[in-house]
């Protein structure tokens, strides 16, 4: 019985889940949080942050402890060449600590630094989120694209099937010669295969949005259908209005800022090199030792031997504690700080042309989204006018069909036109929306359809 309700709970979960139609935000939110690459950049942050913790920890001194044990055995001469045996066991132990007094900031700067390297590096996860991100919505469109080319198609299907059963009366009658029905075959096919490449399109950029979702199943995968508005208007935003909003939030150009920072700190951090480190030493240690041989340690005034102490009491008596300061005073290193110093600058000139570079990038797609914006609404003005005048000429087709007037030919030729002026309407519609969504992301307004 538990087994039987175990496996059903496991196919009811299988099933709930194959019947789940994803939303543009839940494809978003999915990917930005199980993306592989950006696993893998969130654990370069981490890394960076580990990296802080260990700087950060610089500051405290270090405690070491040390026990140290030796035996000797064998012969040995005394200076007055007598050779005795010289077994013997030794044994100290010693705490001691090492603390930085001064070394001109290094501490201090190279905690600056890595804080750097960590902002720069949550700015790359966010940069990859945000092409993840794009990449997701204009896989979206493309799907919503196909599908309505699918339902254009299914349209022309439904027309040519009522046409060809027409043609296929008239020409059973003998009203109309038997090219008349050959025409309308030959004209259903084609929207028959119209809609099966419209199909298989649509199934295409599912199967493309699985793989950037990286869905282990995909063939049940699903989204939303969303009804695109049939009147789109002109841009709200120009690229004048956007490119300071975009210098200021866009990741890869605060990743790009944080750097050039972390060059520069990397530079104070070498300059101090050219001064010296003082640190001082506290500690205390004791030891104990043994003679194997004659178990004494020499003889009192009146020659009896003195007996070796025990191992507590030596501890005990040989306990001591030490006191150090130290400077490590830098006076020629064969000019490699220098040199150092001047490489670091060069990598300051590296992370600021990257800058650079990045601020080129992001006005240049700025720049291209205002200008695929613009073009793309006046190419779907243009795509609606034409759609209005070939319906008007379908409409006029059909009229001097049905009265005898032209042949099928001239209205499947009117038809074709027509479905082809509404696949461009709403190819061009698709473009412009991605455009215009990608603009407005720049301007900072979030992605949603």
């Amino acid at each position: 019985m538990k087994k039987s309700a175990v496996f059903f709970l496991s196919l009811l979960s299988t099933f709930m889940f194959s019947q789940k139609v994803w939303t543009l935000e839940e494809c978003v939110n999915y990917a930005v949080e199980n993306n592989l690459q950006v696993i893998q950049n969130s654990y370069n942050k981490k890394l960076q942050v580990n990296s802080l913790q260990i700087a950060k920890r610089q500051y405290l001194p270090s405690v070491t402890g040390t026990i140290n044990n030796n035996a000797n055995f064998g012969q040995g001469t005394d200076i007055f060449g007598n050779t005795n045996r010289n077994d013997n066991f030794n044994n100290n132990s010693r705490v001691g600590t090492d603390i930085l007094l001064f070394n001109n900031g290094n501490l201090e700067k190279s905690i600056r630094k890595t804080e750097f390297d960590v902002e720069a590096s949550g700015f790359d996860v966010e940069q990859i989120k945000n092409d993840i991100s794009l990449q997701i919505a204009q896989q979206y469109l493309s799907i919503l694209l196909n599908r309505e080319i699918t339902k254009i198609s299914e349209s022309a299907l439904d027309n040519a099937d009522k046409l060809y059963k027409r043609a296929k009366i008239t020409t059973e009658v003998g009203t109309t010669p038997q090219t008349i029905l050959a025409e309308a075959e030959a004209a259903l096919a084609r929207e028959k295969q119209n809609v099966k490449t419209a199909q298989i399109n649509t199934e295409r950029s599912l199967f493309a949005l699985a793989m950037l979702l990286q869905l282990p199943e995909y063939k049940t995968f699903d989204i939303q259908n969303i009804d695109v508005q049939s009147e789109i208007e002109a841009p709200l935003f120009s690229a004048d209005q956007i490119i300071d909003k975009a210098f200021e939030n866009q990741p890869q150009i605060k990743s790009a800022e944080n750097r050039v920072k972390s060059a520069e700190a990397q530079t104070e951090i070498t300059k101090t090199a050219f001064w010296p480190s003082v640190s001082t030493f506290v500690g205390m240690g004791t030891s104990y030792f043994n003679s194997l041989v004659t178990n004494t340690v020499g003889r009192d005034i009146n020659g009896n031997p003195i007996k070796e102490s025990g191992f507590f009491k030596q501890y005990k008596d040989n306990f001591g504690q030490q006191l150090g300061l130290s400077a490590n005073i830098p006076i020629f290193n064969k000019g490699i700080t220098k040199l150092n110093v001047q490489q670091s600058k060069i990598n300051e000139d590296i992370a600021k042309n990257v800058l650079l570079q990045q601020k080129q990038q992001v006005l240049q797609n700025v720049q291209k989204a205002q200008f695929d914006a613009e073009s793309n609404y006046e190419s779907y003005l243009a795509a609606s006018q034409s759609e209005k005048s070939s319906k008007l000429a379908l409409d006029f087709a059909e009229k001097s069909y049905n009265a005898g007037k032209t042949t099928i030919y001239d209205l499947n030729t009117a038809r074709n036109n027509y479905a082809n002026a509404q696949g461009s309407v709403e190819q061009s519609k698709f473009n412009y929306i991605f455009s215009l969504k990608l603009l407005n992301f720049y301007a900072g307004i979030p992605l949603s359809l």
